[in-house]
């Protein structure tokens, strides 16, 4: 059954020595607001780290495949799901299209979390998912480096022309040790302390079949998806706070009314997300990790209706109510 629950969650990235998030359209730098110079890591990011886990932990599981895999066409994966829907694959009536969209929902799990547009080539039409992500921003300015690095080694060639090994030889023994060097770029952030919002709607969840082992799996994904995401560019990369998560169960006494609270909620999520509070410590002026700022909840001023649990790694249960006795970063105002 899909989730009965609105769901916000918040949690904080901490970037040292690395590229969060590079825009291809700048050389890979890493991407910032222009005005403020505080560090973006877009949702698109997030959401493929997400799909990466998944993909690797739940492999071969039905209702677990990954429809936005890299160099392959959606439209490949959307006629497979028309079909084994029982529809042809080009047909466009109502029918056959909700057939596509129903079935893709159950093949898929970033279909039925995230949403997908299917109507690119054998229409199945579009999903709304119930689960969407925010822009990382950073706490403070960032300051984005360009270091020149060297190679020792080169991969020339000659375009149009087929090489052979002797070919390669030849060039290699001709050439001076300076040519067969490689000067590059290296494009990172000293440090950057990054926090990401998320949403959960149960009125979309119903309509995907997002239920709660999907929730339970994208809460693994979030904490552990960095730990599986090494490279020169994203060494050090990590979730360091616990999962934030504030679930809405409504106040009614009547059961129905309860539910129909909890579904469409009890508290607007920015109040939820101001209950939140990290700031650099006074006496720190480059912070370099993410102790050099103070993290509080104010866990006395919870909405009515609105419970609040901490999860502390991939595999632990959600605290409710309380902060897990093992957290020491954030603290209880």
């Amino acid at each position: 059954m899909a989730i009965k629950n609105r769901y916000e969650f918040m949690y904080y990235v901490a970037c040292t020595d690395s590229n969060p998030n590079g825009d291809p359209d700048m050389g890979n730098t890493p991407r910032m607001d222009p005005q403020t110079m505080q560090g973006y890591i877009s949702d698109v990011s997030t959401k493929r780290l997400i799909r990466n886990y998944v993909s690797m932990a739940r492999e071969g599981e039905p209702g677990m495949e990954i429809i936005v895999q890299q160099s392959t066409n959606m439209n490949r994966q959307i006629a497979r799901a028309k079909r084994e829907s029982g529809v042809d694959d080009c047909a466009k009536t109502k029918e056959a299209v909700y057939a596509g969209r129903k079935k893709a929902c159950e093949l898929f799990y970033d279909v039925r979390t995230f949403g997908a547009v299917m109507s690119t080539g054998p229409n199945a039409g579009q999903v709304r998912g119930p689960v969407q992500i925010t822009f990382g921003r950073s706490m403070d300015p960032i300051l984005p480096l360009d270091l020149s690095i060297t190679r020792m080694a080169v991969t020339d060639s000659v375009k149009g022309k087929e090489l052979k090994l002797e070919d390669y030889v030849k060039m290699e023994t001709e050439k001076s040790a300076d040519e067969l060097q490689t000067i590059g770029r290296k494009q990172l952030i000293p440090f950057g302390l990054y926090e990401i919002r998320g949403f959960i709607s149960a009125n979309l969840a119903a309509e995907t079949g997002f239920d709660d082992e999907d929730l339970q799996l994208l809460f693994e994904a979030i904490m552990n998806m960095y730990e599986h995401n090494r490279s020169s560019s994203k060494g050090e990369m990590e979730v360091v706070s616990p999962l934030i998560i504030f679930k809405h169960v409504g106040t009614d006494s009547d059961e129905k009314q309860r539910m129909r609270q909890a579904k469409l909620g009890c508290a607007p999520a920015h109040k939820l997300f101001e209950l939140v509070n990290v700031k650099k410590r006074e006496d720190v002026v480059y912070p370099r990790k993410y102790k050099d700022y103070d993290a509080r909840i104010d866990l006395k001023h919870i909405p009515t209706g609105v419970e609040v649990g901490f999860k502390e790694d991939a595999f632990s249960d959600i605290v409710w109510g309380s902060l897990p006795k093992t957290e020491e970063w954030l603290k209880n105002e």
